[in-house]
């Protein structure tokens, strides 16, 4: 079983790091949200949701500061 978390802990940086890379190249930032929204759908899946959530609040929160040119 820990091999499970292990892997889901493994998809769900993937998928933040997915995201932050996506902003970093000047992709649609609807597609780095999509990538957050994985990730914390990901973490819910797996139990995690309490401790991702507030890494994916962070980056949606300044994704919506990006979007109104904050």
């Amino acid at each position: 079983m820990a091999e499970d978390g292990e892997g889901a802990r493994e998809r769900i940086q993937k998928l933040l790091v997915t995201g932050d890379n996506r902003l970093k190249q000047g992709v649609s930032p609807e597609k780095a949200r999509e990538s957050y929204e994985q990730a914390l759908e990901a973490a819910r899946e797996a139990g995690l949701e309490e401790s991702v959530r507030p890494l994916v609040e962070l980056r949606l929160a300044d994704l919506d500061r990006l979007a109104r040119g904050d």
